[in-house]
C-alpha cells in the first residue's frame, strides 16, 4: 500500500472516531411513579424490616436449615441462574459492539476458460492462490451501539432482580410452610388431647345413665361429640402430610417427613414497620425489575431511532494473491483494499418506521407495568400491614374467648355430675372450647404469617 493511502487511512479512522462523539440517542431518565402515600400506614420510621437478614428475623435453627437447602436445591431459582448467565452471555455481546470483526480466508480458485473467450485464447485453464483477512467496523456515531450496550445491561440486572425475586418468595414461602406445619401440630395435640378427655366423658355420661342421671340420649350425643373430634383429628393429619409434601417439593426433595421444632417456641423477633415508601422501590425485586425493563426498552428505543440516520463503516481487505503456488509468498502477490462508506437510509419498505413505531409502544408498555408493579407493592404493603394488626387484636381477644370458654367447660362437667345443668350444655361448652382453641393456634399462625408477607411485600430476603 502506497504511504498517502495509509495516511489517508488513518486520517479516515481518526475523523470517524471523533465523530463518535456526536452522541444523539435521549439520555435515560427513571420513570417518576406514584411514591406519595404509596401504601396505607402512619408509619414515618425510615427503617424497615425488610433491612433485617433472613437469618436474623427467622430465628428457629431447623427453619434456617431448610432455607439454605430450598436456596441451593430448588429448581426455579436454578432456572433464574441459568437465565442470568443467557443475559450475562448477551451483554459481552452487546460490549463488544465496539470492536471491528475480522475474518480470514483461504481460497483456491481453478478455472477451466473457453477456447473462444477473451482470455481462453491465451490460457485454458486459470488457478488463483489468496490467502486474505478481511477487517469490518462501524462508527458509533449514533450511539447505537452503545443504546444496544445499554439495554443488555439493563436486561442482565433484570435477570438478577428476577432471581432475587424467586429468593424471596422461596424463603417467605419455605417460613409460612413451616410455620403452617407447626401450627398443625399444636392443633393435632390439641384435639389429640380433646379426644383423650371426651373418650372419658363417654365413660361418665354412661355411669351417669346408670345412676338415673341422664338418658341414652346425652350417652350417644356424647359418643357423637367423640366422633366428631376423631373427624377433625383426621382431617388435620391429611393436611400434614399435604404440608410435608408441597415443603419437600420446595425443597426439591421427595415427599417425606419434615424435621421441625415445636410451635409454642417459636417467635419472630422484628420491629414491624413498613418503612417509607422509598424502601419498597429499593427493595422489592419486581420492581427493580419493571424500571430495568423500562430502562432496556428505551434504549431499544433508541437503537430503532439511529436507523433512519447514516451509518458510518470501515472495511479493510489485505493479503496474498497470486496465479502460481511458488508466487504466493512473494512482496508483488500482496493486495490491499480500503472501503469507508457512508449509507443513508432512503427507502427500506417502512422498516425503520414501524421499527421506531413498535419500539416506542414497548417502551409505553414497559412504563404502565412499572406503574402496575408500583401499585401492587403498595397494596401487598398495606394487606400486610391490615394483616398483622387485624390478626394482633384478634389474638388477644381470642385468648380471653379461650380462657373463658375453657372454664365454662370445666364448670359444665362438674355441674353435670350435680344435675344442674343437661348434656347439651355441657357439650356446647366443649366443642366451643375446643374450636376456639384450635382459631387461637391458627390466629397466631396467621399473626406470624402477616409478618412473613410484610417482609416479602418489602422486599427483603436478598
Amino acid at each position: 500500500m502506497k504511504k498517502p493511502y495509509i495516511i489517508k487511512s488513518v486520517l479516515f479512522v481518526a475523523i470517524m472516531t471523533l465523530m463518535q462523539s456526536c452522541f444523539v440517542a435521549k439520555d435515560y431518565e427513571a420513570p417518576k411513579g406514584t411514591t406519595e402515600n404509596l401504601f396505607r400506614t402512619e408509619s414515618t420510621d425510615t427503617t424497615s424490616i425488610a433491612s433485617v437478614p433472613w437469618n436474623k428475623l427467622f430465628t428457629d435453627t431447623i427453619l434456617q436449615q431448610h432455607i439454605n437447602e430450598c436456596l441451593q436445591n430448588n429448581l426455579d431459582l436454578k432456572i433464574a441462574l441459568q437465565n442470568i448467565e443467557a443475559a450475562e452471555a448477551t451483554f459481552k455481546q452487546g460490549k463488544a459492539g465496539y470492536l471491528p470483526s475480522v475474518t480470514a480466508n483461504a481460497s483456491l480458485t481453478h478455472q477451466e476458460l473457453s477456447s473462444n473467450s477473451q482470455f481462453g485464447r491465451l490460457f485454458s485453464s486459470l488457478d488463483q492462490y489468496e490467502l486474505s483477512a478481511k477487517l469490518s467496523w462501524e462508527a458509533d456515531i449514533l450511539g447505537k451501539i452503545r443504546s444496544t450496550k445499554r439495554a443488555a445491561l439493563a436486561q442482565l440486572l433484570q435477570s438478577n432482580a428476577a432471581k432475587q425475586a424467586v429468593q424471596t418468595e422461596l424463603i417467605a414461602t419455605v417460613s409460612s410452610l413451616y410455620f403452617q406445619l407447626l401450627a398443625v401440630d399444636a392443633q393435632i395435640k390439641v384435639v389429640t388431647k380433646t379426644l383423650e378427655n371426651r373418650t372419658e366423658s363417654v365413660e361418665v355420661i354412661q355411669a351417669l345413665k346408670k345412676a338415673g342421671n341422664v338418658n341414652e340420649v346425652a350417652v350417644k350425643q356424647t359418643e357423637a361429640q367423640k366422633y366428631a373430634t376423631q373427624i377433625i383429628l383426621k382431617d388435620l393429619e391429611f393436611n400434614r402430610k399435604v404440608l410435608e409434601n408441597t415443603f419437600s417439593q420446595l425443597l426439591g426433595k421427595v415427599s417425606g417427613t419434615v424435621n421441625r421444632s415445636a410451635f409454642e417456641t417459636q417467635k419472630i423477633e422484628a420491629h414491624v414497620s413498613a418503612g417509607l415508601p422509598v424502601s419498597v422501590l429499593s427493595k422489592r425485586p419486581d420492581v427493580v425489575s419493571a424500571e430495568l425493563n423500562f430502562r432496556s426498552s428505551f434504549e431499544q428505543t433508541n437503537v430503532a431511532r439511529s436507523f433512519f440516520y447514516p451509518s458510518l463503516t470501515l472495511n479493510a481487505t489485505s493479503g496474498l494473491q497470486a496465479l502460481e503456488l511458488k508466487q504466493w509468498f512473494s512482496t508483488n502477490s500482496i493486495f490491499a483494499t480500503v472501503i469507508a462508506g457512508l449509507t443513508q437510509p432512503v427507502f427500506a419498505q417502512r422498516q425503520n418506521k414501524t421499527r421506531l413505531e413498535i419500539a416506542k409502544a414497548n417502551q409505553q408498555k414497559a412504563y404502565l407495568q412499572y406503574e402496575k408493579a408500583i401499585l401492587a407493592a403498595g397494596k401487598e404493603v398495606s394487606d400486610a400491614l391490615a394483616s398483622y394488626e387485624n390478626e394482633t387484636s384478634k389474638l388477644a381477644i381470642r385468648k380471653n374467648q379461650l380462657e373463658a370458654l375453657t372454664q365454662a367447660a370445666n364448670y359444665s362437667d362438674e355441674l353435670l355430675q350435680y344435675g344442674m345443668v343437661n348434656y347439651l350444655e355441657v357439650l356446647t361448652a366443649k366443642d366451643n372450647a375446643l374450636n376456639t382453641e384450635i382459631n387461637y393456634i391458627d390466629n397466631k399462625y396467621k399473626q406470624m404469617n402477616a409478618v412473613i408477607q410484610l417482609y416479602k411485600a418489602l422486599g427483603g430476603g436478598n
